[in-house]
């Protein structure tokens, strides 16, 4: 790919704000789901920012880059979207952990 170091990092920034809304829209998937399926999950992304804030001197609390995540304060998301995981769910992470 041909492309200039400021469109390859607009193209990026587009992408991850696509993801991150459609993980807001996806409620249903919970994060166990994603560590699950994927090795990383709407945590993963905010503690990414955070990291990335502070590596380059941005003043950014976990609270904030969560809630840059999640689109709301993550007590509210947890509140009203996050279910209690399977023993299924449990075992699986508990599994993948392992394989790392």
């Amino acid at each position: 790919m041909d492309i200039d170091e400021k469109t390859r990092v607009e193209l990026e920034a587009a992408v991850y704000r696509r993801l991150v809304e459609h993980l807001r829209q996806r409620t249903d998937v919970q994060n166990i789901d994603l560590m699950n399926l994927a090795g990383f999950c709407r945590n993963c992304l905010s503690n990414w920012m955070k990291e990335a804030a502070d590596a380059r001197g941005v003043a950014m609390t976990r609270e904030m880059s969560r809630e840059a995540v999640y689109g709301m304060p993550y007590d509210v998301w947890r509140a009203k979207y996050q279910r209690e995981a399977s023993a299924e769910q449990k075992a699986a992470f508990e599994k993948a952990q392992h394989r790392q």
